[in-house]
């Protein structure tokens, strides 16, 4: 039992390890300014926001969000799980909050 534990504890240090240094990337903090700064210029709506008009909509928990700059119009997009399993998309206008694009089943709350 107490090498089992080892084992254990070791792989679990070598995964930590391993996401520890491929985690933050230069461009990363890039992409936060842009971010932070269309928020204040008003060109996008605060994911929060976002977030909460997905949740009172769908069903599903939101597992990964991105925004990502389209044709000079900024886009959420929102990997959704809902209870049945399978990941969904969701892509949104970040200005309007109108939903523009989905991908896989989406499932209304009613």
């Amino acid at each position: 039992m107490l090498g089992y534990m080892k084992i254990l504890r070791l792989l679990l240090m070598s995964v930590l390890l391993a996401s520890a240094a491929g985690g933050l990337r230069a461009d990363d903090d890039d992409q936060h300014d842009r971010a932070r700064a269309a928020m204040a210029a008003g060109q996008i709506k605060p994911l929060g926001e976002i977030l909460y008009q997905v949740e009172q909509r769908y069903m599903g928990r939101v597992v990964k969000t991105e925004l990502e700059r389209d044709n000079e119009i900024w886009i959420y997009e929102l990997k959704l799980l809902p209870p049945n399993g399978r990941v969904y998309k969701l892509k949104i206008n970040a200005q309007t909050g109108r939903i523009i694009g989905s991908k896989g089943q989406v499932q209304e709350k009613r």
